[in-house]
């Protein structure tokens, strides 16, 4: 995970907390973390880093939507990353 950068490390956890979202629920999820507006040349570039890492896959809701969930690679890595932040924490 430490190649990704703060926004795709967000992204997973966004991702892996929800049961396949759509881009726009992902984009609607990190915009009230954010608390501003995500435009689409930010969001979908960096899920699609995500997808190429193999840590979301993305797959087809309909002919319009796209889907994407957690890969057990993802879920692995947040987990590491969870352990490597936590010794850091009282």
């Amino acid at each position: 995970m430490q190649d990704l950068t703060g926004f795709q490390r967000d992204l997973l956890y966004v991702i892996s907390g929800a049961d396949q979202p759509s881009g726009q629920d992902v984009k609607e999820e990190i915009e009230q973390y954010y608390s501003s507006e995500i435009n689409h040349g930010r969001l979908y570039p960096n899920l699609d880093t995500v997808v190429n890492k193999d840590f979301v896959e993305k797959g087809q809701l309909d002919r319009r939507t796209n889907y994407y969930a957690i890969t057990d690679e993802g879920e692995q890595t947040i987990e590491e990353r969870q352990a490597w932040e936590s010794q850091f924490l009282d």
